[in-house]
């Protein structure tokens, strides 16, 4: 996949300027595909010159002038094309794991358990923000035909955050053994003692 692909996905909701696409990414495919606003803005440029997206220029007073991005027949037939191919699945590439793979007794613990702390954290935090979307989003966990890929892709990242979490947890328990401190609280035990 591509950043131009994500960005006809974006657009085949509604016309969107460049800082609303930045938002969307921000909200909810940029849990999946990265990429910073100005990665964006060089990527619409470029579907603009191969005839996916047409620019309309609003004129603002007080402000400056927004360019709102469209898809052309083109564009659609592009993001169609792309939608339809076969996914590849993604490849893992993460320092933590290699340095989980080492023989634990050549590596210092206490920096590898700060660092499945922090990871723990992130996971958490990620996997609040994917609940409190399904929430305020899908509050009924049913969603219309068009929405359906929305609420599946939040119920996947909840599971991947969830899964990964208990990694962390696991890890971290396993490592205290080797290193004696341990504070670690279960996702579940946090989530009991918040309600």
């Amino acid at each position: 996949m591509a950043l131009g692909d994500a960005i006809l996905a974006c657009l085949t909701e509604r016309p969107m300027t460049g800082y609303e696409l930045a938002k969307t990414f921000d909200a909810s495919i940029g849990f999946f595909w990265k990429a910073d606003h100005q990665q964006i803005y060089r990527e619409l440029s470029k579907l603009r010159d191969r005839g996916h997206v047409q620019a309309r220029e609003v004129v603002q007073t007080g402000k400056p002038n927004k360019l709102v991005y469209t898809l052309t027949p083109e564009g659609r037939a592009a993001f169609r094309h792309w939608a339809g191919r076969p996914s590849v699945p993604p490849s893992i590439k993460d320092d933590l794991l290699v340095r989980m793979c080492a023989p634990l007794d050549c590596v210092d613990i206490e920096p590898l358990r700060t660092d499945l702390m922090a990871r723990l954290e992130h996971h958490r935090d990620r996997y609040e923000r994917y609940e409190r979307l399904l929430n305020k989003r899908f509050p009924q966990g049913l969603a219309a035909p068009a929405d359906m890929g929305k609420l599946l892709g939040l119920k996947i990242g909840m599971r991947y955050e969830r899964s990964v979490a208990e990694w962390c947890e696991e890890a971290i328990e396993a490592l205290a053994a080797l290193s004696p401190r341990s504070n670690v609280v279960s996702l579940d035990e946090g989530q009991s003692e918040a309600s």
